[in-house]
């Protein structure tokens, strides 16, 4: 997301969908809920109208959203959008998710819904594209023109640095999630990557490293 925002021909906007999630499944245990449900409609018609399909006054827009959000969602409106799954390990989404929910479940990380959302897709004609976090991270400048190629939207220069620190596009939910991102200045490799999986979790890890090679082939 911060790649997308900081160019100069770019609208984005955080995980519009949260508020919605929060409210259909009365999840109650993430940080700043009560501020995330002010900030954002839950209806799911209103979340349509008024932030993803907005007017616009820039050509591209960026819509960040994560699968698990969209539970009990009718993915029509998906087909009208062109589609990128960023996926990644699941040893470090598990990790990374622990540090903020103690004891996440599948529902939380949302690597099967992700490729529930990624089938639909496929058995509609829509292909999605599928990208791994850690070829970007070997490779950013040649995995992101392949990516702005496929999307037919020319590459640049600015996507590859930002400025350290908050962007005005975070969602109210940033003081909680993105310590390690507002440090980064770019497509670098963080520290917390090695962090060890909680044992309790190795069930979820094992769970989920199915859904991510599935993912991982499209």
């Amino acid at each position: 997301m911060y790649s997308f925002a900081n160019r100069s021909d770019t609208e984005v906007v955080d995980e519009p969908m949260y508020a919605y999630y929060l409210t259909h499944t009365g999840v109650d245990y993430h940080p700043g809920t009560q501020s995330i449900l002010e900030s954002q409609p839950g209806d799911i018609e209103q979340v349509k109208d008024q932030l993803i399909f907005q007017a616009l006054e820039e050509p591209i827009y960026f819509i960040k959203g994560m699968a698990h959000h969209y539970e009990d969602v009718d993915l029509k409106f998906l087909l009208e959008l062109s589609n990128v799954f960023l996926i990644r390990d699941p040893h470090q989404l598990i990790a990374s998710f622990a540090q903020v929910i103690e004891t996440p479940t599948m529902r939380d990380i949302g690597l099967k819904r992700e490729w529930e959302i990624a089938r639909y897709l496929i058995d509609q004609g829509k292909q999605p594209i599928v990208i791994d976090s850690n070829d970007i991270l070997s490779d950013p400048q040649g995995q992101l023109s392949e990516l702005c190629t496929k999307l037919d939207i020319p590459f640049s220069d600015q996507m590859l640095s930002w400025k350290a620190g908050p962007i005005k596009q975070d969602g109210c939910w940033a003081e909680h999630w993105y310590s390690n991102v507002w440090k980064s200045t770019g497509f670098q490799k963080q520290k917390t990557s090695s962090r060890e999986l909680p044992q309790h979790l190795t069930g979820l890890y094992e769970e989920s490293l199915k859904y991510y090679n599935l993912l991982n082939s499209i």
